[in-house]
């Protein structure tokens, strides 16, 4: 059973960073994307960036220059760099990869608040 593990979330001030990692097992397919999503209670599910397994990137408006994500393909492992944190960014974070099927983390939970 494939499974993707998660860490990294937790409480910081305005302005300041989290890294968020997922770790993926079992998968037996190639890996064509890894990303990361985020929900906020009362908005929209948001696609907050995507790697593909040769190393483009995409971002949302958001968080574009602020955010990174990475992957260590070795590994499969994918991470999200978060620098300069609003409140804005709280919300839920979930990992997914998609390779023959999508698989998804279990979510952690992100706040930025004073």
């Amino acid at each position: 059973q494939v499974q993707l593990v998660e860490s990294g979330g937790g409480l910081v001030q305005p302005g300041g960073s989290l890294r968020l990692s997922c770790a993926a097992s079992g998968n037996r397919f190639s890996i064509s994307t890894m990303g990361w999503y985020r929900a906020a209670p009362g908005k929209q599910r948001e696609l907050v960036a995507t790697i593909t397994r040769d190393g483009i990137t995409n971002y949302a408006d958001s968080v574009k220059g602020r955010f990174t994500i990475s992957s260590d393909n070795a590994k499969n492992t994918v991470y999200l760099q978060m620098n300069s944190l609003k409140p804005e960014d709280t919300a839920v974070y979930s990992c997914y990869i998609r390779s023959l099927w999508t698989y998804w983390g279990q979510g952690t939970q992100v706040t930025v608040s004073s």
